[in-house]
């Protein structure tokens, strides 16, 4: 029964890495991130073209004017729900190795 069930988490966990690993293929051949980053770049060059224009025609310069910023707050209460539970868990298990070290510790005399 037991082999059964490690057998089919096997199999869960091979499906799954092959069907990331084809998307991940899928998305590099046809080029999906080559065609982002030169979006990037095309937004960078209509930047530094409208900082240049701006320079020639003499206007206040502010940096804010020409930097893309995208700082959109995504967080939500369940979000910081799992944030908080996140901090504390990672706090906890902290203090269990730590504890644990030092009773090892303790147990060999240093």
């Amino acid at each position: 029964m037991k082999h059964k069930k490690l057998n089919k988490i096997f199999r869960y966990a091979i499906l799954i890495s092959f069907v990331t690993f084809f998307a991940l293929y899928l998305s590099q051949s046809t080029g999906y991130f080559e065609y982002r980053n030169s979006k990037k770049v095309a937004l960078t060059n209509q930047q530094i073209q409208k900082f240049e224009k701006d320079i020639k025609e003499g206007k206040n310069i502010d940096i804010e004017d020409y930097i893309n910023t995208n700082n959109k707050s995504y967080q939500n209460k369940i979000s910081k729900a799992g944030l908080t539970i996140s901090n504390l868990t990672e706090k906890a298990i902290h203090k269990i190795i730590d504890g644990s070290f030092k009773l090892l510790s303790d147990l060999v005399g240093e």
